[in-house]
């Protein structure tokens, strides 16, 4: 094994954690010592030791004279635990390759300064393949904002469903599966208020071997999510519901335990401000599955990172569409998406694309 080798094995255990490290990055970490590997670790929880702190107490003394290789720049400052470069300088490590250089300001360029200024040769590899497994991350740190991912189902000729509504079921029982997946790696999931009154859905992870729950955001302008709905009487995850701070009806909600009512002003930006909200909850991945309408101003107004559509072989000739918008009659108007890969899955294609506004360059080659 190379350097890439064991830097990939640290990606790949970095990418184990997905989903359960918010706000934090996921960060896996190898231990080398004379081509062998004595050590390995990963981030699994925000407030748990981080992946270099697992790897080098698997190594132990073993890791005086080795080389370590971590997926993110360690960090040089006490937050929920102390600094990873104070473990790296006592354990005695030699050499240690960094992929990526960490954006958030306490730790970007000091904690790799902290490596050098006590002798430890540094070095990076492998960046932009770890700046896409962070990518979530990186634009939650730099934006202030969740990385926001759009999922849809649509038939062939792109409907989301008939004119009547009817939307159950598009695509296969393994792409929903697949879906139940992507909910498990967010920390929260939105749809609208019409979601709600149509499917009465739970919004839950339901995956054969479990799953984690994401927190449900209900956007409801007018308040008109039903005290029945199963978002607000099952428990089984929050839920908080967004509205204007005119709505009538605030005060009913406060029976429900797990249930929050967030007002905002009318005047402002309504998707903007419920961003910023989510941010500075700590929601650092957020999954939207709503209808035609979320969706299409999500896309309007350039607040959607990614995508995720899942494409059925059935035709159905008329219905709401992923994205509709009558002010665009020139194909140069179009929004742009760059695919990132395509993959079957039962019957149905899922493919999955980033906005082409401003592609990172992190992301034109996907992990």
């Amino acid at each position: 094994m190379d350097h890439d080798d064991y830097m990939k094995l640290a990606l790949d255990l970095s990418q184990s954690a997905e989903g359960q490290t918010s706000p934090n990055p996921i960060v896996g970490a190898v231990c080398v010592k004379n081509g062998q590997i004595v050590g390995t670790g990963m981030h699994v929880k925000a407030g748990t030791p981080h992946a270099e702190v697992h790897a080098l107490r698997m190594a132990g003394e073993l890791a005086k004279g080795a080389d370590l290789y971590v997926t993110l720049e360690p960090c040089a400052h006490t937050g929920k635990t102390p600094p990873c470069t104070d473990a790296i300088i006592a354990s005695g490590i030699r050499r240690v390759f960094v992929a990526s250089i960490d954006p958030n300001p306490a730790v970007s360029g000091k904690g790799i300064g902290l490596l050098k200024a006590a002798g430890i040769e540094v070095s990076t590899i492998q960046t932009k393949e770890a700046d896409f497994v962070n990518r979530a991350y990186f634009h939650f740190i730099q934006q202030q904002k969740p990385y926001v991912t759009l999922k849809a189902a649509t038939t062939l000729d792109g409907r989301l469903a008939t004119q009547q509504g009817d939307s159950k079921w598009i695509t296969s029982e393994q792409a929903r599966t697949d879906v139940h997946n992507l909910r498990h790696t967010h920390d929260a999931i939105l749809v609208g208020v019409q979601t709600i009154l149509q499917d009465n859905p739970f919004l839950t992870t339901r995956l054969p071997h479990g799953g984690k729950n994401p927190i449900r955001i209900i956007l409801d302008r007018r308040l008109r999510t039903p005290k029945t709905a199963n978002v607000v009487t099952d428990r089984a995850a929050e839920t908080i519901l967004f509205t204007l701070d005119r709505a009538e009806g605030i005060e009913s909600f406060r029976d429900f335990p797990l249930v929050r009512v967030e007002t905002i002003n009318e005047h402002a930006n309504f998707l903007e401000e419920v961003l910023r909200r989510l941010a500075k909850m700590g929601i650092m991945k957020l999954l939207v599955e709503g209808g035609s309408y979320v969706h299409s101003s999500f896309i309007e107004q350039q607040l959607a990172n990614e995508l995720y559509v899942y494409i059925a072989p059935k035709l159905i000739g008329n219905g709401p569409t992923l994205f509709e918008n009558d002010s665009r009659p020139l194909i140069a108007q179009s929004e742009k998406l760059h695919i990132l890969n395509t993959k079957q899955i039962g019957e149905d294609i899922r493919l999955h694309a980033v906005f082409a506004k401003e592609v990172p360059t992190y992301c034109l080659q996907e992990s």
